[in-house]
């Protein structure tokens, strides 16, 4: 038996190991949440530096969609949803965009994380309302993460993987906890929820199309659809939510409205003769040779490239290494000596491009030099599964002299294949084994890309492959692309200050075989899926920038796309009725910021002979 003192003794042991791990992980209320860092805005901000409190509010802005749209659900895989639809939606949290990864409460007053971060709690406003005037409860903020988990798109599964319960826990709060192992961005994951209402959608299928408006909660609601060809949003009047910091001389267009064009083509000239009023120009010929119209002499359209500091990710020609032709590397890295950037750069973009050698290019986050001791340390446990090159060089992509003789790189391309059992027959590569000759098509949906594709198909003929370029439709090319029904494709993969969860859906073994995830090139690499868990569980910004350009490096050694291009600005022209914020955000555009100038649009209609909107 234990004596009183014995029993007291280990009462005092027990109270003192509680209140040491209670020690360990306190739990803070906080207005918003950082990946890492500091706040830059405090509990009592106002609004964001880019947003100007005295923006006018009112006015319509017309805008181009392309292809189509067929769907007014924009959460699941089926049908194609119209632009802006996210206007509909609140979410818990909203992002600064001038800071690297901080969320801000929104339909969330204040939220609640222990120092671990293996929970968040999120206290909802009592304010928050749904369109039809129903208030925002946790059962529906637990009814949206469930059944976006459970039938939305594979985003939200690869996106909420590690969340393993959401559960009510109060009149006005919510808890999502997280899996085992540290994961510092899942509180700030789950502040993107977008809310939905479960009353609504209760007696509704989820997972199917649709063209009724959904219910909202957000600054927009639908006014007017005509499928396929145009859709209207108007701000929502008397908005629950207009006078909160993170809204404050936002959301300023009373309508907006998006129009469908056939293709960008079609949609630059309908833009110069005055049918919509922004257009944010991808193409650098178009932009140097396409504005030159009265208009812009005039100038009733402006034009004017705006700089950023957002990472501007990897664009890119995409193997997709489910084809058997694919699945060797060396194949991969070949053909990437067939793509000439410097004289695409030099006769076709103005030299306005800087080639992309990195995954996380414009950031800090991407691999550069030889490893550090940082990314050695990361790597150090897989040298033997990885080419020898990612820890000995610097990767760089295939350059030239810009005059378009590339017979050197076509060498280097020769010697690749010919080392990975194909070879030259009656002028067509051919594979020595079975004789097939190498063939391969290049699936894109817009037109005005078959310019630049077309050299590099030219290039690999030289080679003896037979290359051929299919354009269709915008449905037809998202559902080729969610069935990963293509040989290669130009595809894109944007990126952010903090990389964390989305890379499992870029990147992920499991997510090579799921339908409309966005591993679109099919990576399988035991290797990979380590360095994204790496990734993820970084528990300080020093670590996450090491953790990611060893993932740089690892992917771009893959040979998994062959990278093509990126602009460090936003090319813009508009039709002189805006005005906008002095101060510009460093991570985005921020057009939601902007706002028609009753002046400035009476002007402009008076010189077009049009009645003001």
């Amino acid at each position: 038996m234990h004596s009183t003192r014995q029993l007291l003794a280990l009462g005092a042991l027990i109270l003192g190991l509680t209140a040491a791990v209670g020690a360990a992980e306190p739990v803070t209320t906080t207005h918003a949440l950082a990946m890492y860092g500091d706040l830059k805005y405090g509990p009592d901000f106002k609004h964001f530096d880019y947003a100007d409190p005295k923006a006018v509010k009112g006015g319509e802005v017309k805008l181009a969609g392309i292809g189509t749209f067929d769907s007014l659900n924009p959460f699941i895989l089926k049908g194609v949803f119209p632009s802006g639809i996210g206007g509909l939606f609140a979410t818990l949290t909203v992002q600064s965009d001038d800071e690297p990864f901080s969320e801000y409460g929104y339909v969330a007053q204040s939220m609640e994380v222990p120092a671990d971060r293996s929970w968040v709690k999120f206290n909802l406003r009592k304010e928050a309302r749904f369109r039809d005037a129903s208030p925002i409860t946790p059962a529906d903020v637990v009814y949206s993460f469930n059944i976006l988990k459970s039938k939305g798109g594979p985003f939200y599964r690869a996106y909420f993987a590690s969340v393993s319960t959401a559960e009510q826990v109060g009149p006005h709060a919510v808890k999502f906890s997280f899996v085992q192992g540290r994961n510092r961005e899942l509180p700030l994951i789950i502040g993107q929820l977008p809310v939905l209402s479960r009353a609504y959608w209760q007696g509704r299928e989820f997972d199917k199309t649709t063209l009724e408006p959904p219910l909202g909660s957000g600054p927009y609601e639908i006014e007017a659809v005509d499928p396929g060809r145009s859709i209207t949003y108007r701000r929502v009047p008397d908005y629950w939510a207009d006078k909160l910091p993170v809204m404050v001389g936002r959301n300023n267009f009373e309508r907006i409205r998006y129009d469908y064009y056939r293709d960008a083509t079609v949609a630059l000239e309908a833009f110069k003769a005055g049918e919509y009023d922004f257009r944010q120009e991808l193409v650098a010929k178009d932009w140097a040779t396409a504005y030159d119209v009265p208009a812009v002499r005039e100038g009733l359209i402006k034009r004017e490239e705006i700089r950023h500091q957002q990472p501007t990710g990897m664009q890119a020609f995409v193997y997709n290494t489910r084809r058997e032709v694919f699945k060797d590397r060396r194949v991969r890295e070949a053909l990437a000596y067939a793509f000439d950037f410097e004289w695409t750069n030099r006769t076709l973009f103005n030299g306005a491009y800087t080639r992309t050698t990195s995954y996380f290019s414009n950031s800090e986050l991407a691999s550069r030099g030889l490893p550090g001791p940082g990314e050695l340390k990361v790597l150090e446990p897989f040298k033997d599964r990885i080419p020898p090159a990612v820890l000995t060089r610097e990767y760089q992509p295939p350059h030239s002299d810009g005059s378009g003789q590339i017979r050197n790189n076509l060498r280097k391309a020769m010697r690749l294949l010919l080392s990975a059992g194909w070879e030259v027959r009656d002028k067509r590569l051919v594979n020595k084994t079975t004789g097939k000759p190498m063939e391969l098509e290049i699936l894109l949906n817009n037109p005005s890309f078959e310019r630049i594709v077309l050299p590099f198909v030219h290039n690999l003929k030289r080679l003896g492959i037979t290359a051929r370029v299919r354009t269709v439709d915008t449905t037809q090319y998202q559902n080729r692309l969610d069935g990963f029904d293509f040989d290669m494709v130009v595809g894109s993969f944007p990126e952010s200050l903090s990389p964390g969860n989305e890379q499992r859906d870029f990147w992920g073994s499991r997510q090579a075989d799921t339908p409309g995830s966005r591993n679109i090139a099919g990576v399988k690499d035991p290797v990979v899926d380590a360095l994204v868990a790496e990734v993820i569980s970084a528990p300080d910004r020093q670590s996450l920038i090491d953790r990611t350009r060893a993932l740089d490096r690892v992917l771009l050694w893959g040979y998994y796309v062959i990278p093509q291009w990126h602009l460090q600005s936003f090319r813009v022209a508009y039709w002189d009725k805006f005005s906008r914020p002095k101060v510009t955000p460093k991570y985005a555009l921020g057009l939601d910021t902007w706002w028609v100038d009753p002046q400035k649009a009476a002007r402009l209609e008076r010189l077009r002979g049009r009645p003001a909107d």
